[in-house]
């Protein structure tokens, strides 16, 4: 590529081919989560992304550019996962949706990743209208991610339905609570 705009228009198109992927792919995974909850945050992201879609059209048709038909591959190879999940008689369905919320969430973590360097892009170009648009999608790309984050901790924390382990922690006593997270300091 030879300049930033350049960089700047094929990240949005690898976003409407990701964005597509995606939304192709959530059909089935609604379908294998069994948590309403979880099932419930699905379709709200299914939703989302065609949302998302109709954002990066329009950001696109600001630049007189229509989406190419190409594979975002970052996508392609993460959503193989999506594939791959299988469903069998006696399966812990409270760990099959723990599976599906980390496949979700590497997902999530791609397109943050790839909202953040459009959105950056598009504001070191000038392309404020652009910016707010980007901007919009990925407080809602990390809106979901925190969605699936809370999920998961109510999953886990049903004790009725997960068994309970004891976590050695190897930070534990050099300045990091029990869950390894540094504590919090007053200023």
């Amino acid at each position: 590529m030879k300049t930033l705009q350049d960089l700047y228009l094929h990240e949005l198109q690898v976003l409407c081919s990701a964005e597509m992927q995606i939304k192709n792919a959530l059909p089935r995974i609604i379908k294998a989560a069994s948590c309403p909850d979880l099932k419930a945050a699905l379709k709200s992201h299914y939703q989302l992304t065609q949302k998302h879609l109709g954002r990066l059209s329009e950001v696109l048709r600001n630049h007189s550019v229509t989406p190419q038909d190409q594979t975002c591959e970052g996508i392609y190879g993460l959503l193989q996962e999506w594939k791959n999940l299988q469903i069998e008689e006696g399966d812990d369905a409270v760990v099959r949706d723990l599976d599906i919320i980390a496949k979700c969430q590497r997902v999530k973590h791609y397109e943050i990743a790839s909202y953040g360097s459009a959105r950056a892009y598009a504001e070191q170009l000038g392309h404020y209208d652009d910016v707010a648009l980007l901007t919009e999608t990925l407080e809602e790309e990390s809106g979901m991610d925190d969605e699936l984050t809370s999920a998961s901790i109510i999953l886990l924390c049903d004790s009725s339905r997960v068994p309970k382990v004891n976590v050695v922690n190897p930070r534990a006593g050099s300045g990091y609570d029990s869950l390894g997270h540094t504590p919090l300091v007053a200023l």
